[in-house]
């Protein structure tokens, strides 16, 4: 059994009503079944709940919750650090100290954050990302060749981890012959904090890794991201290096994660479903629906905001730098938002999910995943025969700001 964080004390602005005791990194429950563990949440707790582990903060259950906090951007930042306390504890550092990268624009708030995500939407635009799915196509088409006529795989490691991997190193221009350091770098970078020391130490590796690409490409630009970001100004202002490596890090952490487990949930939903298999292969048109009810159902993000002033949110009052998670599992469970939520329903009237988020942090690069997802389910039952869960070998999951799948071995003819 895990050994959970230690529970810190309530603060008397939270009433014991609020508390409900939960581990979103090492819950037992919750890295067996996830979502099975999120249903049972969301019918034994509050809507919005505190929870005494990690540091003692926040969690947002709710659907319209979830919904009203993810648009409110000034009670709610994405600073997760006032910029005065960084630049304070920066000043405490000797002087030529390395400086601390900021996740751009993922860690900003509006005004900021519309002026630093206006060069990423275009690069991340649905026409960009469509031209690209070809290469995706055949990206997935090498890998299933691979494992096709062995009768097994594990999906995660020999399918869904280098797909969406080497499309976004190739978007970079990041080599693909680092692929495993890198992997392991965002592993290390979304394990639990232990407070702001670590995140500089981690957000500085992360930087680090880059630096010899991104210098690369200021003096010979290429057609890859990081080339078109030196090209762009920020307020009429040329790109600098500091910005450089703040694009970089947070590209590098939500390309190198995040549709992985969107495409781990998906066939795992698929193998444990041969009559939705043969639905989908007799009519390749409703894949675009079933991703998105997969989607809703298999929700697996976890963004983390800073209460910046009092406010109430579910019947609490939160206080100023408070700590919550936008949990958005348990948003597209909701009961009071979906009928039958749990219910995996091709036929959904309502299967506007928020898994991509909502508001100005809405995913940038959701319409490459969606490509990803849509091509991934084509090709898996274009080219594999019925396929399904290996009795022997369970999925393996582990948690934190993502519900993340590391072990799904499947069996085939």
């Amino acid at each position: 059994m895990n050994a959970l964080s230690p529970a810190m004390p309530k603060p008397d602005h939270v009433p014991a009503e609020a508390v409900y005791d939960f581990d979103m990194f090492l819950d037992e429950a919750l890295v067996t079944d996830p979502h099975e563990r999120v249903r049972q949440i969301l019918r034994e707790a509050p809507r919005v709940f505190w929870t005494p582990r990690n540091n003692g903060h926040w969690v947002v259950m709710g659907h319209r919750e979830n919904y009203e906090a993810s648009r409110d951007t000034e009670t709610f930042s994405s600073e997760m650090y006032p910029r005065e306390a960084i630049e304070q504890m920066m000043a405490m550092f000797p002087a030529g100290s390395p400086r601390l990268p900021t996740p751009t624009p993922i860690n900003l708030d509006p005004p900021d954050h519309t002026k630093y995500r206006a060069p990423l939407n275009t690069a991340f635009s649905p026409k960009a990302m469509l031209a690209r799915k070809e290469e995706v196509r055949a990206l997935a088409n090498s890998l299933i060749d691979r494992i096709v006529e062995q009768g097994h795989c594990d999906f995660i490691t020999d399918i869904a981890e280098p797909l969406p991997v080497q499309v976004f190193l190739k978007l970079m221009g990041l080599p693909l012959d680092r692929q495993a350091e890198f992997r392991k770098l965002v592993h290390e970078f979304l394990a639990p904090m232990t407070g702001p020391m670590d995140m500089i130490t981690r957000m500085r590796n992360v930087a680090d890794s880059m630096k010899d690409v991104i210098l690369e490409r200021q003096s010979d630009p290429r057609e890859d991201l990081i080339s078109l970001l030196w090209r762009t100004e920020i307020d009429g202002q040329p790109m600098t290096y500091e910005t450089m490596e703040d694009f970089s890090v947070l590209l590098f952490i939500a390309g190198l994660d995040t549709v992985i487990n969107g495409m781990g949930y998906g066939v795992r939903h698929l193998a444990q479903n041969p009559e939705l298999q043969q639905q989908l292969r007799e009519n390749p048109k409703l894949i675009v629906e079933a991703a998105e009810e997969i989607l809703r159902r298999y929700t697996f993000t976890v963004p983390s905001r800073r209460v910046a002033k009092d406010t109430v949110l579910g019947g609490w009052t939160l206080k100023a730098e408070d700590r919550l998670m936008l949990y958005l599992p348990g948003a597209d469970l909701d009961a009071a938002e979906f009928s039958n939520p749990e219910a995996y329903d091709l036929n959904r009237e309502n299967k506007v999910h928020i898994a991509f988020g909502v508001g100005p942090h809405r995913c940038l690069g959701s319409h490459l995943a969606r490509i990803e997802l849509q091509v991934i389910y084509e090709q898996m039952l274009i080219r594999l025969p019925e396929f399904r869960l290996d009795p022997a070998k369970p999925p393996k999951f582990h948690a934190g700001n993502i519900i993340a799948i590391d072990s799904l071995p499947l069996l085939w003819g």
